[in-house]
């Protein structure tokens, strides 16, 4: 009876110091080190970086029981070839004023949008990695593009 509770005792402790080491051992391990165990942030090849854009497009009158809303009008992103990337709403529901912010593999793209000025427009937009990229069709620029401008983050590159 004592050498099977002597077992017993054995064998809890061999599962408590193997459960030590395994902790010891991943938290002797340095966060970002290079080693074997952690190979640190790593991205596939073949896969791009993302980028945002956000379209300030013609706006279209809407009263709800006397209370006007402008929300932004849709719009669609093309690829170079031609090709239907992506068909935005550019809001949420139809008392939303807010444009959609769009995450895209970076890029260059074709944005066909419709413009308070000018109408249908196609704009050639460049999706820059890790920056928003702000189309403001009118050229007036809202408090919060000035922010984002001034902060440094809204560079895109846009041509007609």
């Amino acid at each position: 009876m004592k050498q099977q509770l002597t077992m017993r005792y054995s064998k809890v402790i061999i599962s408590i110091a193997a459960l030590g080491l395994q902790l010891f051992a991943s938290a002797a391990v340095k966060a970002g080190g290079r080693e074997l165990l952690y190979p640190g942030p790593v991205r596939p090849s073949g896969l791009s970086y993302q980028g945002h854009l956000i379209v300030y497009s013609a706006t279209d009158r809407f009263e709800d029981g006397g209370v006007p809303y402008n929300p932004h009008s849709s719009y669609s992103i093309y690829t170079m070839d031609g090709k239907l990337f992506k068909r935005v709403e550019n809001h949420v529901s139809i008392s939303d004023e807010t444009p959609t912010l769009v995450a895209l593999p970076t890029g260059t793209y074709k944005v066909d949008v419709r413009s308070e000025e000018s109408g249908f427009v196609r704009l050639t937009v460049l999706v820059g990695a890790e920056r928003q990229t702000v189309l403001s069709l009118d050229g007036t620029q809202s408090d919060a593009q000035k922010r984002l401008a001034r902060a440094g983050l809204s560079r895109g590159v846009v041509a007609r």
